[in-house]
């Protein structure tokens, strides 16, 4: 009697030991599957995410691992940073850039460039312009602020722009005086101002002869007061 007794209790224990296994067994397939349909959102998001993002996380990876440096200030110093350029040749450049900038945000975004490249005789495909962009867009933001519109004439004078590039034809329509030549690739696009004086000596000679400029300008505008007074008194006497 007791052996069957004890041999019951056994059984019983094994049934519970089994049930529990089991339990555990639908416990642990339950947080599989669980953390698989976190793993396949997570994918979904990431297939979503559009290319933008994509390129933006990528960049930050890459200047995490140090194979990219950091994106420069938005405030810089144009005549420090595009030596190659002439106070008076980024002046011209600043003033097509406003001109095109008709949102004055400070910004040229695709439809200004749009706009930019039809007045320049030069008409792009949408899928052109974003290219276009895409060349030289440093941030990401889909639209080209100064420097990066900057970045095109820079790029044009190191060669380094294809030659079917709508920024090459852009640089090369443009209303700046640039030599055609430097545009086609160049390695300094000024080159021949360049060997005439270094970049201290004509920074300030480009200076001083701004300066020049606005005394004659003003010498004039007094010389047509005073003839103005001479003609005035003399229909007055």
């Amino acid at each position: 009697m007791a052996s069957k007794e004890l041999a019951q209790k056994l059984q019983r224990r094994l049934q519970l030991e089994e049930s529990g296994a089991a339990v555990e067994g639908e416990a642990e397939a339950v947080k599989g599957a669980a953390a698989a349909g976190e793993v396949e959102e997570r994918s979904c998001l990431t297939a979503s995410a559009g290319a933008e993002l994509s390129a933006k996380l990528c960049r930050r990876q890459d200047i995490n691992e140090g194979a990219a440096q950091p994106r420069r200030a938005a405030v810089f110093n144009p005549y420090t940073e595009f030596k190659e350029f002439s106070r008076r040749q980024i002046k011209d450049m600043e003033r097509m850039f406003r001109l095109y900038d008709s949102g004055r945000d400070g910004y040229i975004d695709l439809m200004e460039l749009k706009l930019m490249m039809e007045k320049l005789g030069a008409p792009q495909t949408h899928l052109g312009l974003k290219n276009m962009i895409k060349e030289v867009d440093e941030d990401f933001d889909g639209k080209l602020s100064f420097r990066e519109f900057l970045l095109i004439f820079h790029k044009a004078a190191a060669g380094e722009l294809e030659e079917d590039s709508g920024l090459l034809t852009l640089a090369k329509l443009s209303e700046i005086d640039v030599s055609i030549e430097g545009v086609k690739g160049a390695k300094n696009f000024f080159e021949a101002k360049a060997q005439a004086l270094s970049s201290a000596s004509k920074f300030e000679a480009e200076i001083k002869a701004e300066q020049d400029e606005r005394k004659r300008e003003e010498e004039e505008r007094k010389h047509r007061r005073a003839a103005f007074r001479e003609l005035k008194s003399a229909f007055t006497q």
